[in-house]
């Protein structure tokens, strides 16, 4: 219990934590605070917090989504039998989509909490290696996120 509120506040404070950077972002900017990039590292630095803003973007879809599949799973384990066998491929999708929603879930929270904003800053190059991970981590978390969101919008949208 305690792990869940610990999970669901660090939720509200990187959702808040977004918000303020909206302001730049309406702007058209996204400079998380600073000026346009000037280095491979502030470039580096833009391009993993885009992707950090875009999966935080879609992250409360996710459990929306993730909430009305598992509704879907729920009402369908209430039918008899008979509806449910003939409901069984349905439902095997609804289980693949559930857990692909509740994957991209947990790995955007497990990037949050891994990412150290100041990692390496001593050793550039160090830095740039660090940065150039994280960018390509995060481009996954957005990826699965973006891919969950739409195989569940298909499904949830599909007529039986």
């Amino acid at each position: 219990m305690k792990k869940l509120v610990f999970l669901l506040a660090s939720a509200a404070l990187f959702l808040a934590a977004c918000n303020n950077d909206k302001k730049d972002s309406e702007s058209g900017q996204h400079n998380h605070g600073k000026n346009s990039p000037q280095t491979q590292e502030d470039s580096l630095m833009a391009d993993v917090m885009d992707g950090h803003d875009a999966g935080m973007a879609k992250y409360g879809k996710l459990q929306t989504a993730e909430k009305k599949i598992k509704a879907s799973l729920d009402s369908i384990s209430k039918l008899p039998a008979k509806a449910r066998q003939e409901l069984a491929p349905y439902k095997a999708k609804l289980d693949s989509v559930a857990a692909d929603l509740s994957y991209a879930i947990f790995a955007m929270d497990k990037w949050m909490e891994e990412f150290d904003m100041d990692s390496a800053k001593e050793n550039i190059d160090n830095r740039i290696k660090y940065l150039l991970d994280e960018k390509m981590k995060v481009g996954k978390v957005k990826e699965a996120i973006l891919k969950s969101l739409s195989k569940a919008d298909s499904l949830l949208k599909a007529k039986l």
